[in-house]
């Protein structure tokens, strides 16, 4: 389920997980990726390595939806890792922006790393307003998480253009967690507070758009997709 906060089909144009990724309490909690800071090494008396990121995951009190360890606090990847999302409508190559985005890279990585993705439906097609097919809900009901929350990495330049992949959250910021959504068609119209973390490959592009034709389960503009989407895993090349 979905949060919706505007009218009819202006609905579409918000991307919202629900509670389950965390309540105002955690979000106050997560930590700004641009500060270096984290409690856990600061309390430590730790310093990051040499060019590292640290970030900041905190519990959101909700049970998660498949058992998963939270990300290391120290940002393991950088640069660019491309990574295959391996469907039962085909693989979708993607690139993740670990520099531009450190926090949700590392976040996906490990929960990729982990088999947290694995044999997980895709739960919301969008095709009117926002383009989008969204994952990443191993209870396929765009309510589950991991149990805690990442932060935002977002500048305000975002587009959310074809090709684009993005973390889903709700209102409240820094209140993401597992769910992530794939742009197969300009959703610029989108806020600019997801996160862009990565890039899906011209071949993925297409491969959504053929699911995109089929349309949703009960025919309307957003909801399940017709053509069940099912996740084998994530796997990092």
């Amino acid at each position: 389920m979905l949060k919706r906060l505007l009218p009819a089909t202006a609905a579409l144009l918000t991307l919202s997980l629900l509670a389950a990724c965390g309540n105002e309490a955690d979000n106050d909690e997560a930590v700004d990726p641009s500060t270096g800071a984290s409690s856990e090494s600061e309390a430590a008396g730790e310093e990051p390595a040499a060019g590292g990121t640290t970030c900041d995951y905190p519990e959101d009190g909700s049970e998660p939806a498949k058992e998963v360890e939270p990300p290391p606090a120290e940002a393991t990847v950088s640069g660019t890792v491309d990574a295959t999302i391996s469907t039962n409508v085909g693989d979708i190559a993607v690139e993740l922006d670990a520099d531009g985005a450190p926090c949700n890279v590392n976040n996906f990585v490990s929960l990729a790393e982990q088999g947290y993705f694995d044999d997980t439906e895709c739960h919301r097609l969008t095709t009117e307003g926002i383009y989008v097919l969204q994952c990443g809900d191993p209870t396929a009901s765009g309510m589950g998480g991991p149990g805690y929350t990442i932060p935002d990495e977002v500048d305000g330049s975002e587009k959310y253009g074809p090709g684009v992949l993005a973390m889903a959250k709700t209102s409240m910021p820094d209140s993401g967690g597992s769910q992530f959504f794939l742009v197969y068609a300009d959703s610029g119209v989108l806020d600019p507070v997801y996160t862009e973390f990565g890039t899906i490959d011209e071949a993925g592009v297409k491969l959504l758009e053929e699911v995109a034709a089929k349309g949703t389960a009960e025919g309307g503009p957003d909801g399940a997709p017709k053509e069940t989407v099912s996740i084998s895993g994530v796997t990092l090349d």
